[in-house]
């Protein structure tokens, strides 16, 4: 193991859980890491995994519709960290559209090459990039959580490393072959990760500058408060992690050949916008204006967007509520049109 996590304690683990049984509600209501042992352990993807390689990789070209899917491409020296070059005028790989394959193929001619190229292929929408993979391989997505829709999506590749960064979207990952190892944080780590530029990134989300792997004193001196706030999971084929929303995740696959099926859902309605482009506008608004300012603003924010949602508007009839009522589709259209009528002044 990293021997900069080595000492990092342990994701809580369930054992012995059937997939019809998985207690969602449970697992969103903790807010922390949990990983459930086995769950997934006879879907026939994973039972030909455990065959070999090949074998996994024949199972997926079955389900190839034929679309190009993204795939990442590193020269050995990257060791499998997709991550900037040296002077963050670009990135230290390259990626574009390929069959998935042709990809696959690509990597199947790769496991017994020493130092090959690193071979990546992203998260890939599986109903639309492999149709008819879920009828075989899936979890159970009943539970009204899932309401506002699940995104079901796969990750292919050899020993390949994702830098830590967030989702905006809850996730269960399901390991379906090979080996992962996911060093998670809280949210409020975030300063401590020293995150990169908000643009361009590596793969849409904001990734930490840190090198896991011999991270720098003296540059990132608050790495080590973010390490004695981690979690570490160790997935074998068939394992299921869940986190929530928001928490960092650094994911090293371990092995020459590595897969990944991963469930993002939302609990908000689709019609809100993301916070992201809130975040960004704030920045515009609010970051540089003076100290006195930003304090009196963050009161404004406290009671209109972080207090009880119904706080604002409690003391008033509803036909004088405006936006500050609950919002439904139609008042987030009105709401979004307010907004650009604004921003295009």
């Amino acid at each position: 193991m990293n021997a900069v996590v080595q000492d990092a304690p342990r994701v809580r683990e369930l054992h012995g859980i059937a997939p019809d049984a998985i207690p969602y509600a449970e697992l969103l209501a903790a807010q922390a890491p949990v990983i459930l042992r086995g769950v997934a352990r006879d879907w026939p993807l994973i039972v030909a995994a455990r065959e070999s390689d090949e074998a996994a990789i024949a199972y997926l070209e079955r389900f190839d519709a034929g679309q190009p899917v993204v795939g990442f491409t590193g020269p050995p020296e990257i060791e499998g960290r997709f991550h900037y070059n040296a002077d963050l005028t670009g990135f230290n790989f390259k990626g574009g559209r390929a069959g998935l394959t042709d990809l696959l193929e690509r990597i199947r001619a790769s496991l017994d090459v020493p130092a090959a190229d690193s071979v990546y292929i992203g998260s890939t929408d599986l109903d639309r990039y492999l149709p008819g993979f879920r009828a075989e391989n899936d979890l159970p997505l009943a539970d009204p959580m899932f309401a506002h829709g699940v995104l079901a999506s796969i990750w292919i590749g050899t020993r390949t490393t994702a830098q830590a960064h967030h989702d905006m979207s809850h996730n269960m990952a399901v390991c379906a072959a090979g080996r992962r190892r996911f060093t998670l944080f809280p949210p409020d780590q975030v300063a401590n990760l020293y995150p990169g530029p908000l643009e361009p990134t590596p793969g849409g989300q904001v990734i930490s500058m840190v090198d896991f792997a011999a991270p720098d004193p003296v540059q990132h001196p608050r790495f080590r408060d973010a390490l004695a706030a981690a979690q570490v999971a160790e997935l074998e084929p068939g394992d299921l992690l869940f986190y929530p929303a928001l928490w960092w995740h650094h994911v090293e696959a371990l092995e020459r050949f590595n897969i990944l099926v991963n469930y993002w859902w939302n609990e908000a309605p689709a019609f809100l916008d993301t916070p992201q482009t809130t975040l960004l506008h704030a920045m515009l608004s609010l970051r540089d204006r003076p100290d006195a300012e930003k304090a009196a603003w963050k009161a404004m924010f406290d009671y209109y967007v972080f207090g009880p949602a119904g706080q604002a508007a409690a003391h008033l009839p509803d036909h004088a509520q405006g936006p500050l009522a609950p919002i439904d589709a139609l008042s987030a259209r009105r709401l979004r049109a307010q907004i650009i009528n604004k921003l295009n002044r």
